[in-house]
């Protein structure tokens, strides 16, 4: 147990995405984090919910629990609150993050659970053929919109920041090494910490390709304080001819498990059952 944690812990496996697809590059660039955090397979939980992102834990050596559409953040929270030592971390798409859980997402954020979600934005519906999802620009057109997106498209990170989550952070998966960072700091984190990864869809979402993305996306400048929720807002809402990425907003407010008084003693997972209680209760019942 004393050896250094490899790539080679974390597997490798034949994945079902498309040759391209910006999902790899995030795969590759979690792998990486984790092992520079020297982090164990067993020391780490991923949940996802339904999707071509959500397959990413199926990819990797690790605790995984594949749950519903838009649903991860539940299961997480419930992990995290029977086992505060797991590092949690939650993986899927914009669409089910932003559409079918983005209650959860809101939810997750305003009780600051200590773990990671990381959000794979294509600004497409890549399982289901493609189309609109929550953050697919004004215009864009599906087959399933022919005449273009009439909806203004959500903004995560702003969302985020209004509502001072604890860590917040935009990526590109085509900077990989900024990436790799961003995802270490976000672990390190005491409390819920948000990556929107910004992911090109090579088969259905032919505007935001690489070259797109490259194009414009730059790293939030050194001097910006991200403890200053202002020019965070600034940040977050800049999108267009320049987007920066990196590490977007910061605060220190206690975690949702630091408020619970049973989890000061210790973790659920693994304490005795009192059965004289248990018997006691049961006997309510009858």
């Amino acid at each position: 147990m004393n050896s250094r944690v490899t790539l080679e812990d974390y597997g490798e496996f034949k994945t079902a995405w498309c040759p391209g697809c910006g999902n790899f590059p995030i795969l590759k660039a979690l792998k990486e984090a984790l092992v520079g955090l020297q982090l164990r397979p067993h020391e780490v939980l991923l949940v996802s919910g339904i999707g071509q992102a959500a397959k990413t834990p199926h990819y990797l050596n690790a605790n995984v629990f594949n749950g519903l559409h838009g649903r991860a953040l539940p299961v997480a929270t419930g992990a995290k609150l029977a086992n505060p030592g797991l590092t949690v971390i939650v993986e899927s798409g914009d669409g089910c993050v932003y559409g079918e859980g983005g209650n959860h997402f809101l939810a997750a954020i305003r009780r600051n659970v200590d773990l990671t979600l990381l959000v794979h934005n294509n600004q497409v519906y890549g399982l289901t053929k493609g189309q609109a999802s929550p953050t697919s620009q004004e215009d864009f057109v599906t087959r399933a919109q022919p005449h273009g997106v009439f909806s203004s498209p959500f903004n995560p990170v702003a969302v985020a920041v209004v509502m001072k989550a604890g860590f917040v952070g935009r990526a590109f998966a085509g900077m990989t090494d900024l990436l790799v960072g961003l995802i270490q700091e976000a672990v390190c984190h005491r409390g819920f910490a948000l990556i929107d990864i910004l992911q090109p869809c090579v088969s259905f979402n032919r505007v935001n390709t690489y070259a797109w993305y490259k194009e414009r996306c730059a790293p939030v400048p050194e001097t910006h304080d991200p403890t200053d929720w202002e020019a965070a807002m600034r940040l977050a809402m800049e999108w267009g001819d320049r987007i920066p990425v990196g590490l977007i907003y910061r605060n220190d407010r206690p975690s949702f498990e630091e408020h619970i008084p049973v989890l000061k003693d210790g973790p659920l997972i693994g304490r005795s059952v009192d059965r004289s209680k248990l018997a006691s209760i049961m006997e309510t019942y009858v």
